[in-house]
């Protein structure tokens, strides 16, 4: 188990770099960050930023997704993959929302993911940005860094890493701590090309000691 020091250093140093810590999509209503979470699998933030201005300038309500055609919305998202299950999830999702929820995306973790297309990461995404509730992403980027940090034991089951981060963290570091995993994981600790010689986290990672 890490040490509660050790901890506190890797918190505050991810600080430092990313002051933010932001969730990089970008969005104004609530609904528009829960589809374009949904348009970020198997796809980059990046990409999904270029495609959803087009799309919601397009659909710019909740009701006119859901009364919205999926082909048409397919064409706006073409580009982020798997577009026709997604453009699918996303009408279905605006349809419940109004039908089940007046028009708001609920806050509890089991609601979410009653929706189509949303899992746990996304509904801890929603849970921690919209309601500022305790929450742990564990994306790729979150599950690969913790584990060679050695704030995990490595595993790749998203809910297991969830588990052992909830035992580490500090409830109120939860969120930002895997925004900035993410921007981390991006620039810094790559899956093929961590840059360990240069890494700021270094003298507490599990994985940048075991090479020396």
């Amino acid at each position: 188990m890490k040490s509660k020091a050790a901890v506190k250093r890797i918190i505050e140093t991810l600080k430092e770099i990313y002051p933010e810590g932001l969730c990089s999509l970008q969005y104004e209503k609530d609904y528009e960050l829960l589809f374009a979470v949904r348009l970020s699998a198997q796809c980059t933030d990046a990409r999904v930023n270029q495609v959803t201005p087009a799309l919601y300038a397009r659909f710019p309500t909740l009701e006119s997704f859901a009364e919205a055609d999926p082909k048409e919305v397919g064409e706006y998202i073409h580009s982020c993959g798997f577009y026709n299950g997604k453009a699918k999830d996303m009408v279905l999702c605006a349809q419940r929302l109004l039908s089940e929820f007046g028009g708001r995306v609920p806050g509890t973790m089991e609601e979410l993911t009653s929706l189509p297309g949303v899992g746990r990461k996304t509904a801890n995404l929603i849970l921690g940005d919209i309601y500022g509730q305790p929450a742990y992403v564990c994306d790729t980027h979150c599950i690969r860094i913790t584990g060679r940090l050695g704030l995990t034991d490595g595993s790749k089951d998203p809910l297991q890493v969830e588990r052992q981060l909830r035992e580490v963290l500090p409830p109120k570091e939860s969120n930002n701590f895997c925004h900035r995993m993410v921007l981390f994981g991006r620039d810094t600790c790559t899956a093929r090309g961590p840059k360990c010689g240069g890494c700021p986290l270094a003298k507490d990672c599990d994985t940048a000691k075991a090479a020396k």
